[in-house]
């Protein structure tokens, strides 16, 4: 599946990884290092079917709140994680970009970050937006701060604040709202996720853990968008030449 009718930008929030280790009487830690595997052809699987842009929910700013021991085999997986892939990520056209409050990370996972963009850069087949140490809230209040304390210097007149002038201050600031929403795991709810950008975004809810999501289960979901009909507030097409 390529081509006409697939969403420009696909926001995932990859959730289940806990209960689909505690079905198995495994530690969640193995939930996610299953789910470390799902990710990458996941991913794959977006690139080769000409999506250009994937954001996904790697680490909320709220998981700081999980068990110690927990939060640390996440970094640790983090980290193996970008050593492993960014290689593999950068020879198959895949661009990084990490959206989320960096500076709460180790220095050594902040120089990966910042060595797995570089290295990255020139790359156009698709934008990988990881969403780590992210809150959707945050990302909003960090905005309006920025936008009043250029206000303030006197470099922003607060008269020509529009939607797209607050848009450019946050950190998805120059790419597509997200098209499609796909959450795992059962959960009906969007979890401090992309709460701006996802204004009118299709929202697709999957009962599948996030380490069993294949990529039949992705095609599903997008074949669900190819079905809806985008109004943006307005009226469907068949009800604009019905009332015309």
């Amino acid at each position: 599946m390529s081509g006409a009718g697939l969403p420009h930008h696909l926001a995932i929030i990859m959730d289940g990884n806990g209960r689909w280790a505690a079905r198995r009487g495994k530690p969640r830690t193995y939930g996610h290092q299953a789910g470390t595997e799902v990710a990458r052809r996941i991913v794959r699987a977006v690139a080769e079917r000409g999506i250009p842009v994937l954001t996904v929910y790697a680490f909320s700013s709220e998981n700081w709140r999980r068990p110690r021991h927990e939060v640390t085999r996440l970094m640790s997986l983090f980290r193996r994680a970008l050593d492993r892939e960014v290689d593999q990520l950068d020879q198959h056209g895949v661009r990084l970009n990490f959206i989320g409050r960096r500076e709460a990370f180790s220095k050594s996972l902040q120089r990966g970050m910042a060595r797995a963009e570089e290295l990255t850069r020139e790359n156009s087949r698709l934008l990988l937006n990881i969403a780590a140490s992210y809150g959707g809230r945050d990302d909003i209040a960090t905005a309006a701060r920025r936008l009043a304390e250029q206000a303030r210097r006197g470099e922003l007149d607060p008269e020509t604040i529009d939607e797209t002038t607050f848009g450019n201050a946050l950190q998805l600031a120059g790419q597509p709202e997200p098209d499609l929403f796909i959450r795992t795991g059962g959960e009906r709810r969007l979890s401090n996720y992309l709460l701006w950008n996802l204004a009118y975004t299709e929202l697709h809810f999957s009962d599948t853990l996030w380490p069993d999501f294949s990529e039949a289960d992705l095609d599903a979901a997008l074949d669900d968008f190819r079905q809806r009909e985008r109004r943006f507030g307005g009226l469907a097409e068949s009800q604009t030449k019905k009332h015309a």
